[in-house]
Formats: C-alpha cells, structure tokens, sequence
C-alpha cells in the first residue's frame, strides 16, 4: 500500500484543515512522512494478531501508517482534543480498527484498556517520555500486559536506556530498562522530520520484556538501591550506598563487588544482587 492508498488527505492538509499547531506545552512534533512513520511501524512487526497502543498520536501519522502495515487493532490515547476529528477521520476509514481515548497517558489503567496479545509504538510527547517509560517497566504483575515497546525518544534519552556500564550515560533509567528488558537503539530520525522541527535528535529504541531474570529482586528495591548509588555517582560504592545499607563495605564483600568501585562502573546484574539482598534486609 503505497502512502496515497488509504484514501485520506496528506497530513499537511489535514492539519491545516484543523488548525493544528504543535503545542509545546504537549511536547508535541508531529511526522508528516508516511514512509517514516510506516518504518517505525515495521520494526515493531508483526503487527498482526496484536492490539497496538499508541500514546499521542496527534494527526495520526503513526497511526496510519501502523493500520496499514497491519495492525488487527489500534488504541490511541490522545489528551490534546483538537486532533480527535482528525483521528476520527481514520476511525471511518478503518472500520473497528482504530480506538481513541481522550484520556492523560499517565492516568490510564492500561490492563483494563486492554486484552488480550499487546505491543506499544509511539512517538512519546517529549515532555512525559521517561515518566511513561518508567511506569511500564516499574508495574507490579511481570512479564507484563505488552510484548514490546518500540518507542521514539530524544537522542540524548534513547543513549541513557542502552548504555553499558562505564560512561557518562549509564545510569539508573539504563539499570531499570536493561534489567527489565532486552534494549536496543533502532535508528535516528533527524530533527528536520518533525513539525516544528526539535532542537535535537530523536531515537527510535525497542525493548522486549525479559521473561525470566539472571538475578531476580523487587523492582522498588532496584530503584532504591540505584537512588543511592546514582545519587551521589562521583563517590565510591562504600560511600554512596551509605543511602541504602547501614554497612554498605560488608554487603559489598559478601558479594564479591569491589567497594572502591563508582555506580556507573557496575552491571546491571551486581545492582540486581545487591536489591535483592536489601529487600531481604
């Protein structure tokens, strides 16, 4: 199906059509490229047998292009009222297809939306990006309701959720992904793609639940204890875990992790190790 196939106007046009103006209190910019949006829509393939959540679809360019790679069902979740007679436009054109909810993401009681085989892909609205992020991976039932994220983030964010210990980038939203998930940055999308084009660039990254874990532990015993460690990385582990253990240098020779060692220059499994031995505590 090429771009011109589905029978509705070029999104340039329909924006006009509803006076559409990105709104940066939204974190909104918008895709006009239907080939880009139907590239971001195949690397979350397959699609079919799936129910696909989409969070601020605002015209509707993933949308589209997410219906016609095959998508047996789309859930759009849209705060911005404004676009719902654009997003309504697809609804008809794709009879019992597409669903819209004007609803806050961050509100949602997302296994009451959905049943049934899942997977999310969306263009994130900057602004609440990692906070959805980190609501997926931190609810309680594992594996979760979805199959997948494929998801697009600002650059800078995408290299924080795949960063190897070691550099500047890794940190606590990397531990929480990668302990979670099997992550991966996909490819970029240039600045120029966006209306109105962002200061930065954006990332398309894909992370596939784990289904069972090297070291398991409580979710909210990881991101306590990576809080301390993270919350003062310059200083050594036997410093900085102060936040989490009364004796930080024991735990840390009981397991084997050299206290002299800074947070980002630990795995993501030896974090793992020592939250599972802090909800023991």
């Amino acid at each position: 199906m090429s771009a011109a196939e589905d029978g509705l106007p070029p999104l340039r046009d329909v924006i006009a059509r509803y006076d559409l103006g990105a709104r940066k209190s939204l974190g909104q910019n918008f895709l006009f490229d239907l080939n880009l949006t139907r590239r971001i829509a195949r690397s979350a393939a397959p699609l079919d047998g799936f129910t696909i959540i989409e969070v601020g679809p605002g015209p509707g360019g993933l949308t589209r292009a997410l219906l016609m790679e095959g998508a047996t069902r789309v859930v759009a979740i849209e705060r911005d009222a404004r676009t719902l007679p654009a997003l309504a436009e697809i609804s008809a054109a794709y009879p019992g297809r597409l669903s819209v909810i004007a609803d806050d993401a961050l509100a949602m009681d997302w296994p009451a939306v959905v049943s049934g085989p899942a997977k999310i892909v969306a263009n994130l609205p900057y602004n609440v990006a990692t906070a959805l992020l980190t609501g997926w991976l931190t609810q309680g039932t594992w594996p979760p309701w979805f199959s997948s994220l494929t998801l697009m983030f600002q650059k800078e964010v995408a290299e924080r959720i795949v960063a190897k210990p070691g550099g500047k980038d890794y940190g606590r939203l990397s531990v929480l992904c990668q302990w979670r998930c099997e992550a991966k940055k996909l490819f970029d999308v240039n600045r120029s793609a966006f209306t109105p084009a962002p200061k930065v660039t954006s990332s398309i990254v894909q992370l596939v639940p784990r289904q069972s874990f090297e070291v398991s532990c409580e979710v909210n015993d990881l991101e306590k204890v990576t809080a301390a460690a993270f919350g003062q990385r310059r200083k050594m582990l036997r410093s900085s875990l102060r936040g989490a253990f009364e004796t930080p240098e024991t735990i840390l020779s009981e397991l084997g992790i050299n206290p002299e060692l800074r947070a980002e220059q630990l795995a993501v499994n030896d974090f793992a190790r020592l939250a599972k031995v802090f909800g023991e505590r």
